[in-house]
């Protein structure tokens, strides 16, 4: 007679409330930082009727003002750390390889946008009407292109690196008021002569003319490509040292460590921080329904362009070159896109995405720390798009047709100036001065824009944040089998609190060598 059958024990894993509570405790920091941006859409239209000051406003938005300072003062930090302990880990050949895939991955996402949003203008035409029916808000900085690329590169090679760490040069037009050296006084025997010459001429010769001439200056803004030059140098040298450089390799590992630490505690305030600041924009906006009336159209066209890039564009282009479902990956950085919609500021969101594409998406820490500072200096899809349509929108207002050629330079010259565009908020307005400058539009009609401008920021923002990221996921998908192993020392120390990513299922991702 057999004896009684022993039931071995079955995993059938987790359960679904079991998942549904691991879901929410994974996405909970997003789920919060969306609910910040619902509340502050709320928010902000329910106090538009207290009708506070513009003092009162600034009162308000004080919390969301905090979360960009402390988002702000990891910026330099993290590039220095990140970049330099990157580029340490691996030999120039690679460094060569994986820094000239993101330069042509940038150039062509960048053209390949700047077109969409010149098919999209053309088509729908939104800038019918009176230019004069249009509100305008702010002024205009004349600027000369030349000068404008010619400032790019000086602020690659700045003469004090410590000076770069808060302030960058830039050039403008200043116009002048100065004595015209044609001009001579009269004296009595000359002014009956002098008399009869206006007369005939109609005209008197001035005693002061203007005159516009090009200055130099440096503003309180971080250099940031600047910072990037020298730490890409500093970096590949460091690298080239060996075992003589190891130690100081590992400081800079480790401070990276403790940014990214840093960004985990500050991503908790965040929620607050983006409902106030969205609240304070809303609240400061001119009568929204004039503002749609006037402007819709061109909203319209902006925020389509965008979201064909960002939706079909760009994870077309991670499906063809990974063969892996974009979406998911997307769904990885969702953070990233909250906080730069949120804040409008690609820099700013820099520490986010560095941790999002590491902790939820797997992308290798050195092909992130060295792709996405690049990128969220140099790679502007969402700005390069904008400058496109609202250079030929303040054509189309002017009655002013463009031709073949002339459509051909605003892309070329859409594309470079998001090159310079700084990742701060309302940066592309600044730079489409060149756009408009190469065709010879009039500078003074960006004002027409400047009233939907904060919207619209933050719609290119996310798409700058989005295309940043989709390209260091192509990137590390094709470098991922040609890097060496991560060292002992580069590997992030795990720990029981918030790491900068889980050092143990990291290790069994990327095969960590244990020496």
């Amino acid at each position: 007679m057999d004896g009684p059958v022993e039931i071995e024990d079955v995993d059938y894993g987790l359960t679904r409330g079991q998942k549904c509570k691991k879901w929410f405790k994974e996405n909970l920091l997003l789920l919060l930082t969306i609910l910040g941006v619902c509340l502050g859409i709320l928010m902000g239209f329910l106090m538009r009727m207290a009708n506070l000051s513009d003092e009162n406003i600034a009162y308000f938005s004080f919390p969301g003002e905090l979360f960009i300072r402390m988002l702000k003062s990891m910026i330099l930090p993290l590039i220095l750390c990140s970049i330099i302990s990157a580029l340490a880990a691996l030999d120039a050949k690679t460094s060569g390889r994986v820094g000239g895939r993101a330069v042509a991955y940038y150039a062509g996402t960048t053209l390949i946008a700047v077109i969409i949003g010149i098919i999209l203008v053309v088509a729908i035409h939104p800038g019918k009407g009176d230019p004069d029916a249009i509100a305008r808000a702010g002024s205009s900085r004349r600027v000369s292109a030349a000068d404008s690329f010619l400032d790019l590169i000086r602020n690659m090679f700045p003469d004090n690196i410590a000076q770069a760490c808060f302030q960058s040069y830039n050039s403008q037009i200043v116009e002048q008021t100065v004595p015209n050296p044609a001009y001579t006084p009269p004296n009595i025997t000359s002014m009956a002569s002098t008399m009869t010459t206006m007369m005939m001429n109609g005209t008197a010769i001035p005693e002061e003319i203007t005159v516009y001439s090009t200055q130099g200056g440096y503003s309180s803004r971080l250099n940031v490509l600047g910072i990037i030059t020298f730490s890409i140098f500093f970096g590949v040298v460091l690298g080239r040292m060996g075992e003589k450089g190891k130690p100081l390799v590992q400081v800079f590992t480790i401070f990276n460590d403790c940014i990214m630490t840093l960004v985990y505690l500050i991503m908790w305030y965040s929620p607050i921080g983006i409902m106030f600041l969205i609240a304070g924009k809303i609240m400061k906006m001119i009568d929204p329904l004039k503002l749609v009336g006037q402007l819709g159209m061109y909203m319209v066209t902006v925020i389509v362009g965008l979201a064909i890039h960002g939706f079909i564009i760009l994870p077309g282009l991670y499906l063809i070159f990974t063969r892996k479902n974009p979406f998911k990956y997307i769904a990885g950085i969702g953070q990233a896109l909250v906080t730069a919609f949120g804040t409008a500021s690609s820099s700013a969101t820099l520490p986010v995405t560095i941790r999002c594409l590491e902790d939820k998406n797997g992308v290798d820490p050195r092909v992130a720390r060295l792709v996405l500072p690049v990128g969220a200096t140099i790679n502007m899809d969402g700005t390069a798009l904008y400058e496109a349509v609202a250079s030929i929108f303040i054509a189309q207002v002017n009655g002013i047709t463009l031709n073949f050629g002339q459509i051909v330079a605003i892309s070329v010259t859409a594309t470079a100036a998001s090159i310079g565009a700084a990742g701060i908020p309302s940066a592309g307005l600044i730079t489409m001065v060149i756009v408009l400058t190469a065709v010879g539009l009039p500078i003074e009609d960006i004002t027409l824009l400047f009233a939907i401008d904060w919207l619209l920021d933050r719609f290119r923002t996310a798409t700058n944040v989005l295309g940043d990221s989709i390209g260091a996921g192509i990137i590390d998908h094709h470098v991922r089998g040609t890097l060496p192993p991560v060292p002992t020392d580069y590997e992030e120390v795990a720990m029981d609190g918030p790491p900068a990513y889980n050092g143990h299922s990291k290790a069994e991702k990327m095969n960590v060598t244990k020496l």
